[in-house]
Formats: structure tokens, sequence, C-alpha cells
């Protein structure tokens, strides 16, 4: 005798219904070669017994397990939070199940996690690399057969594609904004040096720095709220002071801001602040704070539809490289001018 919660067997749906269990097969697997009436059927026989396909099993007879692997920096940064749930989005909309996980930026944590998701079989997989140049990151993207897509930064020397932000241009056009206001002492506030995006951010802003003729100062220490206190103190009792900060980073800019407040150093009257990505309370605090905003939640629908497009075969609405090259997508960032900077307009 069947045990009582015991769930329905596919023998049992196909008894229930008067069809054959490779009926009840293809009912479950889309209803390719079914008639519509008894595609009907069966499906309500189904709902009724409140059957579920044994995944585990499905996996085993070679079925997709439906699941996308999402590696990232953190779970708590509004940036891969915001990634995370539209990818999820795109993810429900193609019937799969989004599993996220946190490296904390480091290579070796990552590495774990990729291969934790890779051995539950997930169809693919979506990641923020800790360390683009790393050689056993390489090593592994190369030996894998599933989609892979990098997100925020690409991987150097492989065939995985990347949606990033365009993080050069958006720094440079920010300092840029900071000298038509009439800075002159712009000091450019970060850490994490090493990150691609930092990197690039730093580039930026020197050549923004170059094209007006002005020294660049970069002050790459800021970890935490301690260290940019540190940082700013030291520059603000030096010979020749900042009057203006470019932070690269919504954490590095809330610190720069929280220590300027406490300093009682007015903004932007002593000290101007933009900083590179938004954040919840930039419009609300005052100042309101200035920022390059990235297309955060477009970062991660664009690389989830390509992760999908790749995984299903489909021709999506992104454009296709020539051979096995690498494809990556560049999104357009956004200044959004409030008072720090010196603007007196509202966001735009």
């Amino acid at each position: 005798m069947k045990k009582r919660g015991t769930p329905p067997t596919v023998s049992e749906v196909a008894r229930a219904a008067g069809v054959g269990t490779t009926t009840v097969s293809r009912v479950i697997n889309g209803g390719d070669r079914v008639s519509p009436k008894t595609l009907g059927h069966v499906r309500r026989v189904i709902e009724a017994m409140g059957y579920r396909p044994n995944q585990a099993a499905r996996v085993l007879k070679g079925h997709r397990t439906k699941t996308i692997g999402l590696v990232i920096p953190s779970i708590a940064d509004p940036f891969f939070s915001s990634c995370a749930e539209s990818a999820q989005a795109v993810a429900q909309a193609n019937d799969s199940l989004l599993i996220v996980t946190a490296s904390h930026n480091d290579p070796h944590t990552e590495l774990e996690n990729l291969n934790i998701l890779i051995s539950h079989r997930v169809d693919g997989l979506i990641f923020a690399p800790a360390n683009s140049q790393s050689e056993g990151l390489r090593d592994l993207l190369k030996r894998l057969s599933l989609p892979v897509i990098a997100i925020d930064r690409p991987v150097s020397d492989t065939l995985v594609s990347a949606v990033v932000s365009d993080n050069f241009k958006g720094a440079r056009f920010a300092t840029q904004h900071l000298v038509e206001h009439g800075y002159k002492r712009i000091v450019c506030l970060t850490g994490e040096s090493t990150l691609f995006t930092i990197q690039e951010r730093i580039r930026g802003y020197r050549a923004g720095m170059e094209a007006a003729g002005m020294a660049a100062t970069l002050n790459t220490s800021v970890k935490d709220y301690r260290s940019a206190e540190y940082a700013i103190e030291s520059m603000l009792s030096g010979a020749n002071p900042p009057d203006a900060l470019f932070t690269l980073k919504n954490s590095t800019t809330i610190y720069a801001f929280e220590v300027l407040q406490k300093l009682n150093v007015a903004i932007p009257k002593t000290i101007a602040l933009l900083g590179f990505d938004d954040f919840e309370l930039a419009s609300t605090v005052r100042p309101s704070i200035s920022v390059v905003q990235q297309p955060v939640e477009e970062i991660g629908r664009v690389a989830a539809e390509l992760l999908f497009e790749q995984l299903l075969g489909k021709r999506g609405s992104y454009p296709q490289p020539k051979g096995r090259r690498t494809r990556q997508i560049t999104l357009e960032t956004r200044l959004i001018q409030r008072n720090s900077c010196g603007c007196s307009v509202g966001a735009s």
C-alpha cells in the first residue's frame, strides 16, 4: 500500500489519467507529440494529484537542472544585490532558480564557490571576478562547457563574455565636471586599487586631470571609516589641502561624507565631493551627494539574458562576435548632479 503523503509517481499519474507513462513524460517535458485534448487532461490530473518531477532523476538523464549560479562580492552591497534581483527576474522568466553566493572579493573563496556550484550541476554561471588576472580562475573557466558571463569586471585571456559599465568614461566626465566648477586640487580617494573597475576609474580620473593640465593626486588607502578619517585629516592638515574629492566607490563616498561632517568641513564650500556609484541616501542627505550612476539593474538583466541566449541557443538582441571571441557589452554611466559638487540643481 502506498504510504500516505508519499509523492505520486509517473505510473500513478498515468493510471489516473488513463494514458501510458510515455504520454505523461511527454506532457511533463512540454507536450511534444501530444494532442491538445490529452495534454489538457493529463495536466489537470498532474495538478490534482500534486505530482512534481524528480529533478535529481531528470538530471541523471541529462536534463537541465534549471538552476543558475551567481557569485558576487557581497550580498549586502546595494550594487550587487540590485544586479542579483534583475538576474533573478530573468531566471524566473526562464523557469530557473538563481543560487547566489558571496566571494568577498577573495579569489580563493570565489574558486570554492564556483566549484560548489559546478558540482551541483548548475546550467550556467554569472559572476563578478575577484581578480580579473587570476590564472586559477582562467584555468577553471577554460575547462568548463557550460555558459559563463562575467559582470562588472571582465576576465582577461578567456572567451568569457562580460557586461560592464564604462568606468573610464564615467570617471573622466566626473573629473571634468569638477574642473569646470573651478576646483584646482582634486584628489581621487579610493581603495581596492587592484580591481578592474577601480583601475578604469583611476585611469579616467587621470585622463580628466591631464586634459585640464592639472596634477593628479591619488590616495588608495581607504578600506573603512577609520582609514578614510586618517586620509582626509592628513590631507586637510597638509600644506596644500584639496578643494574637491572624487571617491571611486559608494562605501568610500559614504566614509568621506561622514568624516567631513564630523570635522565640520563645509561641503561644497570648503571641499566638494563627487562619488562613483549612486546609493539610497545620496539624494536625501544634506548636502545631497553628486554621483556617477551606473545602470545597475541593466547590468544584471543583460548578463542573465546573454546567459540564457547561450544556454537555450537563442538569437538575442545583442551583437554576436565573429568566431570564438569574447563579447563585451559596455553600458553607459550617467552623472547625477546634486549639491555636493557645487551644483545648485536637483538630480538630472
